[in-house]
């Protein structure tokens, strides 16, 4: 064994009253988004498939709705696990979040505009 002692580096541990609900609400939108995915795929199934109330047509809008609110989902528990687990940078990923959201709406909506012409 070494003769020198390592030290101990301790990080700061405090986490603020509005880290929590900045981790919170990200991980809301997370569920949020989820539950809306659920919810459309449930009704889809048990209207069209087992009740067979309705016909529904899987065009290229529900798809786009379908792709958009999962990824959405996807996106925004990751982000939470990573503000989670690095609190330091979360104004970084936040705003990397943004710019990911923005560019990723952009393009299913240019998508969808280019299979429907």
């Amino acid at each position: 064994m070494s003769k020198i002692k390592k030290k101990r580096f301790e990080t700061a541990s405090e986490i603020s009253e509005l880290d929590v609900k900045f981790y919170k609400i990200i991980q809301f939108s997370g569920w949020l988004f989820l539950f809306a995915l659920i919810g459309f795929m449930g009704a889809w199934i048990l209207l069209d498939s087992i009740l067979e109330l309705i016909v529904l047509d899987l065009t290229a809008m529900t798809f786009t709705f379908i792709i958009f609110i999962g990824t959405n989902s996807a996106i925004s528990f990751a982000l939470a696990t990573k503000i989670k687990s690095n609190k330091a940078e979360k104004r970084k990923f936040f705003l990397d979040w943004l710019l990911g959201e923005f560019l990723f709406c952009t393009l299913a909506i240019f998508a969808v505009a280019a299979y429907v012409w």
